[in-house]
């Protein structure tokens, strides 16, 4: 990744304060909401990131929030799902070291479920592990989800996943 693209994601809708992170912005959260090495979760995901968890503290959502949607404006890919559901399950990965996190690894910002079950089988997916992501946004119902819903569109999905 290039030292002028800048890496920017936007948490907004149903909160109290709608906030734009950066790089510095996520570096700056507490040493309590650090997540380091997420191959521990997923061994063939590498880098460092912070809870979700943290950036909701930050953005405050509101008491009818239900869901948290994913979006990926890369490649227009989004997921919904149940707020609470992913609240204590989510990592916002966005370096490998001091580094940012490359586009080759997903990034420049890469969202994580610590514990996914296999895809398309239930809400906290393996394929709620977003890459490219540049927004989360809280709502009251469920938002846009792109996510394949049979086998052949999830296979189809994954196949072009590999060849870019």
């Amino acid at each position: 990744m290039t030292v002028d693209q800048p890496m920017v994601l936007v948490v907004d809708g149903a909160v109290e304060q709608p906030t734009t992170f950066g790089f510095e912005d996520l570096e700056l959260l507490p040493a309590s909401s650090r997540i380091d090495d997420v191959s521990r979760f997923h061994a063939k995901r590498r880098g460092d990131g912070v809870a979700l968890d943290a950036l909701l503290e930050r953005v405050r959502p509101l008491p009818e929030a239900n869901y948290l949607t994913l979006h990926a404006a890369h490649d227009d890919f989004h997921v919904s799902v149940p707020l609470q559901a992913v609240r204590a399950e989510g990592v916002v990965v966005y370096k490998i070291g001091s580094e940012r996190l490359d586009p080759s690894e997903g990034g420049p910002i890469r969202f994580l479920i610590r514990d996914p079950t296999a895809c398309h089988t239930s809400e906290l997916d393996d394929c709620a592990n977003v890459k490219h992501l540049s927004r989360i946004e809280l709502s009251v119902k469920r938002g846009r989800d792109t996510r394949p819903k049979d086998d052949a569109a999830h296979a189809a999905l994954h196949e072009r996943q590999q060849d870019s």
